[in-house]
């Protein structure tokens, strides 16, 4: 780079890149963090969003009484799978395909069970964290592909902008240790120093494997070229060829005897000495979920999932234990493939992005970290306007360009906090039984974020990043209030009742609000 004919070196060319790739794309990516640190607790979230599944208390769990409920709900299936709640959920997640239905999740029939009686429950109809979770890598209301173009581009800017930083502060570890308050521009960068060295190797971790895991979809020529399109072979040989999860002669249509209702129906053998002999097996980790082939039948096959996973290379992949279903006998399956040397390092790698198997310690590690990080976008795009404030004073007055980013900056960080807060309020207030409401959470969402925005270029800088961050305090610190006004559990009894998914969240909300109540107070008026 040479600036007025003259070469410069490489630090000032990375601070020129890190200062302008960081801004330009800033604002997305600090939802991308927000939305992305929120997702990993997006079933805690669902569950929150759903009061109607806080009935259902996970301790007085019952499977028997869910295969009962499964045979009146879907006799005739040719498989059932039954997700037993965790330490994340509180009911139990059936789903069941009959036989002839379509491929993928268009054949796929749900109900949710309550853990004690198997009786069905109706949730309300929302999105739930999912909507969190899709807007942070596919936004909302764009062509998917170009969606994820739009985010894949911004992660690159976000790579090279973390790498360059890294060049440019030649001091950045001695600086990670000195923090000068009320120093103004020195202030922020010491805070912008400190996000981005303690959470450094997460930040490079998880910004490589959100592009890892962008790979695929953004660039699927080369399995265009050499698999015709066809996905699911690709899938299937990357996976090391994996058998189907029944044995192929009991997944014969002509083998099934009877359903329900007929003469030759062939009831299922108890569970309990099952889920017993498992329990022995996976001491650690339990049950996660049950899953029946050819229920009511001889041919019947009960297969039983180890919770979670045992090792990140085989992205959480747990042990199975397979009976005869209608004798209880042991069927020996077959074992689960090992996945190839490049599928290992890729599984090691975008693991933490995913965090779909962590425990409840390792995902609150990964929340703080996302916290970090999107801390530090937040801190960067403050130092940007920060930095030019002695030539504001020279000038007398705020340049057009300076005005805007002002203006996106406050909507972007704290009116996303109001968005996001008023998501979940309009959960609780819009009527249930209101025609498509899971849409209209969403343009809740969106309208409270676009009023943000028309407030910001109204208000003065200060007293608009003020009353947002207020307001979005106000805001998280009343939802567990109006959680057990609106059909939730309370605080108190989600705690005794170890419904921590539930308890989770409201204690959640309120650390949120004290956060932003203490930004708030501290850009009160001098």
């Amino acid at each position: 780079m040479r600036v007025d004919g003259r070469p410069q070196g490489l630090r000032p060319s990375m601070a020129w890149l890190h200062t302008w790739s960081g801004l330009l794309l800033g604002w997305l990516l600090y939802a991308v963090f927000f939305t992305g640190t929120l997702s990993y607790f997006r079933d805690e979230i669902d569950v929150w969003m759903k009061p109607e599944l806080h009935a259902s208390v996970p301790r007085d769990l019952s499977p028997e009484s869910a295969i009962d409920a499964m045979l009146r709900l879907a006799p005739g299936a040719a498989a059932w799978t039954l997700e037993l709640p965790g330490a994340r959920t509180t009911s139990i997640q059936a789903s069941w395909r009959e036989h002839g239905a379509a491929p993928g999740r268009a054949g796929t029939r749900r109900a949710e069970l309550d853990a004690a009686t198997g009786e069905v429950i109706e949730p309300r109809a929302t999105r739930g964290g999912n909507f969190l979770y899709r807007f942070h890598f596919e936004l909302h209301a764009l062509p998917r592909t170009g969606a994820r173009w739009i985010v894949g581009i911004a992660t690159m800017v976000m790579f090279v902008a973390i790498l360059s930083g890294v060049i440019t502060h030649k001091k950045i570890f001695t600086d990670f240790f000195t923090f000068r308050p009320r120093k103004g521009p020195r202030s922020w960068l010491d805070a912008h120093n400190a996000t981005a060295v303690l959470g450094l190797p997460f930040h490079v971790v998880i910004t490589f494997s959100g592009l890892l895991l962008m790979m695929n979809p953004l660039m699927p020529w080369g399995i265009d070229a050499v698999y015709q399109g066809d996905t699911q072979a690709f899938a299937t040989e990357r996976r090391g060829g994996a058998a189907p999860t029944a044995p192929t002669a009991r997944s014969n249509d002509a083998s099934r005897v009877a359903t329900r209702g007929g003469t030759d129906a062939v009831p299922l053998v108890a569970l309990a000495p099952l889920l017993a002999q498992a329990r022995a097996r996976w001491p650690e980790h339990g049950v996660g979920s049950i899953v029946v082939h050819q229920p009511d039948t001889a041919k019947a096959t009960i297969e039983l999932r180890e919770q979670g996973g045992r090792s990140l290379l085989n992205r959480g992949a747990g042990d199975r234990m397979r009976f005869d279903g209608t004798t209880g006998e042991r069927i020996e399956g077959p074992a689960t493939a090992a996945p190839s040397g490049a599928l290992a390092v890729y599984n090691a790698l975008t693991a933490p992005h995913l965090g779909r198997f962590a425990g409840p310690g390792a995902r609150w590690l990964l929340f703080v970290a996302g916290v970090i990080g999107t801390a530090m976008v937040a801190t960067g795009l403050v130092l940007w306007i920060v930095k030019r404030l002695p030539e504001r004073r020279k000038l007398g007055r705020t340049p057009h360009g300076q005005r805007l980013v002002e203006m996106l900056n406050v909507a972007a960080v704290a009116g996303l906090s109001v968005a996001t807060a008023s998501y979940f309020w309009g959960n609780r207030l819009i009527p249930v039984d209101l025609p498509k409401r899971a849409d209209w959470e969403i343009h809740g969402f969106f309208g409270m974020w676009a009023l943000c925005l028309a407030h910001a270029a109204f208000r003065r800088h200060r007293a608009a990043w003020r009353e947002q961050l207020g307001l979005a305090a106000l805001l998280f610190a009343l939802l567990p209030v109006v959680n057990p006004l609106t059909g939730g559990t309370g605080l108190l009894l989600s705690i005794a009742q170890g419904q921590w998914s539930v308890a989770g969240f409201d204690l959640a909300m309120l650390v949120f609000a004290v956060l932003h109540g203490v930004m708030a107070f501290r850009l009160r008026a001098p």
